[in-house]
């Protein structure tokens, strides 16, 4: 029998109808699985496919997301709150040591040790923070923005507080000659902080509290995809079970059973650790971060009306507003208004920045050195309406001793409500950080696990569906 011969090129083959097209193995690829989805066995391996690639998609997007939120929430507490501290630690050094070569400045050619030191540690103290701050400025996933506007901000201050310094030496040096131009000068100084140097503290500081919200947000932002695919892979499971038992009539597969069960142990995972992590983190910013903001104003406030107060003594009415009052009594005045709120010499303060602490302060150990500042603030105010009572009626040697004596002075009740402040301030810290490390916790392990327990249920699909299909061999 004659050996069949390749028909020639351009020909079709032997048997094969007029015309025809040769098709690809593509098309016959594709016809194939056609033919293989109308079959239970073809269906059975689709269906686990899909099965199996949403359980995994499932732990991947929870192991991305929850990543994503446990790095904002360490980036809350181990870097915007500290960076958000720091710049209000800024401010606060440098309207302290204003307020310190103020006082410093009234006592003349007696000026202590101590104050001197005190104006140095608070310089000192303000150049190594905005070190810090420069070096952070800048970090990976930092907010733009924000980031842009605190580099400035430090510039700024690193460019201008040698020129503060500077002014502050010579007033110091005409002032022990006993020459009146030191006054000038401190005044000049005094011009250039309240004008550049602390709205630059202030910007730095508003910067750091925003970079600190963005990254709040981003923590506590539910982790929706991952949910939502959670949801689905659950919702796909079910139905295959369903499916199988109204087939075969029987209740369970039990690689399907167990898939859908460790898929229900990720969704309820992310769910509870994300509302534990997200109530920690709402809290701490709440009761934390809030209480942290209105006690470092109000200490601010503190520390520029005595700074004010002892400028009343230097200028003696060389300052006046347009209306012709001392300016600096003015800014006392309204400078304590905002610490304390509108009240006579000796009132208890129920408004202002110490009210608004009072609110947010919501243990008692945080509460007790806040009302030791508000009933130090009304003793302020008596005090000082006594100095300037003494100042109006040109007796200045007695206001002095009321701003700047012993224990009966102004100075004394603005060393109180500083140092509660103080207390208070390191008081909400600590709750701070505790209150959020208890909500980080939330996050502990999830991502791990997520990924541990998608894997098994993936297999245990792939099991589940090729039990299944070992029937039809």
């Amino acid at each position: 029998m004659p050996s069949a011969e390749p028909a020639p090129a351009g020909r079709a083959a032997p048997g094969a109808r007029p015309g025809a097209r040769r098709r690809t193995a593509w098309a016959e690829g594709l016809d194939r699985l056609r033919a293989a989805a109308t079959t239970e066995p073809g269906r059975l391996r689709a269906i686990g496919a899909v099965l199996a690639l949403l359980v995994v998609v499932f732990g991947a997007a929870t192991a991305w997301q929850v990543t994503d939120r446990s790095a904002a929430a360490d980036d809350v507490v181990l870097r915007s709150q500290p960076l958000t501290a720091d710049a209000a630690s800024v401010f606060r050094s440098l309207a302290d040591a204003d307020t310190t070569a103020a006082g410093g400045f009234l006592a003349g050619g007696t000026e202590s040790v101590a104050t001197r030191k005190r104006y140095e540690a608070d310089l000192a103290t303000a150049s190594q923070l905005l070190v810090k701050a420069a070096a952070n400025a800048r970090v990976p996933g930092a907010e733009g923005g924000a980031a842009d506007r605190a580099g400035e901000q430090i510039a700024r201050l690193n460019q201008l507080l040698p020129r503060y310094t500077g002014l502050i030496e010579t007033a110091r040096t005409n002032n022990r000659q006993g020459l009146p131009l030191g006054g000038a000068y401190l005044r000049y100084a005094n011009a250039q902080m309240r004008t550049e140097l602390l709205p630059a503290a202030q910007a730095l500081y508003e910067a750091e509290t925003q970079r600190l919200a963005a990254d709040q947000a981003r923590a506590t932002a539910w982790p929706w995809f991952a949910l939502a695919v959670g949801g689905s892979a659950l919702g796909a499971l079910v139905w295959a079970q369903r499916r199988h038992y109204r087939r075969t009539n029987r209740v369970f597969n039990r690689g399907l059973l167990a898939a859908t069960v460790a898929s229900v142990a990720v969704l309820v995972w992310l769910a509870a650790g994300h509302a534990v992590a997200r109530a920690g983190l709402t809290d701490a910013y709440e009761h934390g971060t809030r209480s942290l903001q209105a006690l470092n104003t109000a200490r601010i406030d503190a520390l520029r009306a005595r700074a004010d107060e002892n400028l009343t003594l230097v200028a003696r009415g060389a300052v006046l507003t347009p209306d012709q009052k001392d300016f600096y009594e003015v800014d006392f005045q309204a400078k304590m208004g905002h610490l304390a709120g509108a009240a006579g010499p000796g009132s208890v303060a129920t408004a202002g920045e110490l009210g608004k602490a009072l609110a947010l302060v919501d243990d008692e150990a945080g509460r007790r050195p806040v009302r030791d500042a508000v009933a130090a603030v009304g003793e302020w105010r008596t005090r000082h309406a006594a100095a300037r009572a003494a100042d109006d009626k040109g007796d200045y040697d007695r206001a002095l001793a009321l701003v700047i004596g012993g224990g009966g002075a102004t100075g004394a009740s603005f060393d109180r409500v500083d140092t509660g402040l103080g207390r208070a301030l390191v008081h909400e810290q600590a709750r701070f950080r505790t209150t959020a490390d208890g909500g980080r916790a939330g996050f502990r392990l999830l991502a791990v696990g997520a990924g541990v327990l998608a894997v098994l249920a993936a297999t245990a699909t792939v099991l589940g569906v090729g039990r299944r299909l070992s029937e039809y061999r």
